[in-house]
């Protein structure tokens, strides 16, 4: 179908009918939120799927973001890339935090740790960095600035579900890590997101922040907010969980054939799999050089768009040209050179597992000239 539009993501689905069995089971409880059966079973297989320790479910992915803060007491000032989706730097905003930005390394897209140091200040209590399209960051490095510095960190892996570094899982790193599963997401529950931590008191304390910081009825211990996730939401996540896998393998095969394709083209880059790691293939960008391609980014973007295929100019602008950020030394242009020229570089080309080959091939033909 010619006409047909193609979009930058579509939503993995669970089965409709196993869904509604399991709505029909919710009903037939009456147990709709509030730490439920299928919130604490998520929460143990994701938890068991993710090889990670201790994981807390959130409504939306923002939440943690926020509640990661609470729960280390961040105050200050937190060093962040701002190459990334405004969620990120927002959740300092809302805590009463300076963010600092600091430039990406370009092969990446994520923060360079060599520019860290420099940016620390006294006032600097944490790091938080961005595993960008869910390519996982130099952990190791930004972990030995932190322990130099007695700095937290907090991970936003977004990006990053089910990401591994030779067979560890990446949301392992840091203080804490915190997941997205907006139905954009490679693994979805409609909205939602969690929180990964190390041990069962930094557990408790999370449980206890995301329900208005209630340990019982009479006692609330901390002041905690409402971001608990519903009982259909984790219902609808235990059935995409049985199917993610398969979901992540047909997108592995749409980014082989895009690579194919788009490798001999002078003035299109792109990023390869990282040795050692275990990718989600969450996104697929490309970087457009307009002087070799012979077309701008923008022009390209407009071009497919005019043909029926959305890509996305993800990350663009940047977090530190919004005018909320705008003002902030680090957010200076001549800080972050490496940021804005891939902010405007990038088009993440559709990538979903729904894509067929007849799809690959417009999107494609949009491309190579």
């Amino acid at each position: 179908m010619e006409n047909k539009l193609i979009t930058v993501t579509s939503p993995l689905l669970p089965p409709l009918e196993e869904f509604q069995k399991m709505i029909a089971d919710i009903y037939a409880s009456k147990w709709i939120t509030n730490n439920g059966t299928f919130h604490r079973q998520l929460e143990k297989e994701l938890a068991a799927y993710l090889k990670v320790p201790y994981l807390s479910l959130f409504t939306n992915g923002t939440l943690p973001l926020i509640t990661a803060l609470q729960a280390l007491r961040i105050k200050g000032e937190v060093i962040t890339t701002p190459y990334s989706f405004v969620a990120t730097t927002h959740s300092l905003w809302w805590n009463g935090i300076k963010p600092v930005f600091v430039d990406i390394d370009p092969a990446t897209g994520n923060i360079d740790p060599n520019k860290i140091e420099a940016a620390i200040t006294p006032n600097t209590t944490a790091i938080m960095p961005v595993h960008v399209y869910g390519k996982p960051c130099d952990t190791e490095a930004i972990q030995e600035i932190a322990d130099k510095y007695g700095l937290k960190i907090i991970y936003d892996a977004a990006h990053a579900f089910g990401v591994e570094v030779n067979g560890e899982s990446v949301l392992n790193a840091g203080d804490l890590s915190t997941l997205s599963f907006h139905a954009t997401k490679v693994y979805n529950t409609i909205e939602g997101g969690a929180l990964v931590m190390h041990d069962e008191k930094m557990k408790k304390r999370i449980d206890y922040l995301k329900n208005f910081g209630f340990a019982d009825e009479v006692t609330v211990v901390a002041p905690g907010i409402n971001s608990k996730m519903d009982e259909m939401r984790s219902a609808y996540g235990l059935l995409n969980l049985k199917q993610v896998d398969t979901a992540i393998e047909a997108r592995h095969q749409v980014a082989v054939k895009y690579r194919e394709a788009l490798r001999p083209i002078d003035g299109i880059t792109f990023f390869d799999d990282m040795p050692g790691v275990k990718h989600n293939y969450s996104y697929f960008p490309i970087f457009i050089d307009e002087n070799k391609y012979g077309m701008t980014r923008d022009e390209l973007y407009f071009k497919m768009k005019e043909q029926g295929v959305l890509g996305r100019r993800y990350f663009y602008p940047l977090i530190s040209t919004f005018s909320t950020y705008k003002g902030l030394e680090s957010a200076s242009p001549s800080n972050l050179p490496n940021a804005h020229k891939m902010a405007d570089s990038v088009i993440c080309l559709p990538m979903h597992h729904a894509l067929t080959d007849e799809d690959i091939q417009r999107i494609l033909h949009c491309i190579v000239k």
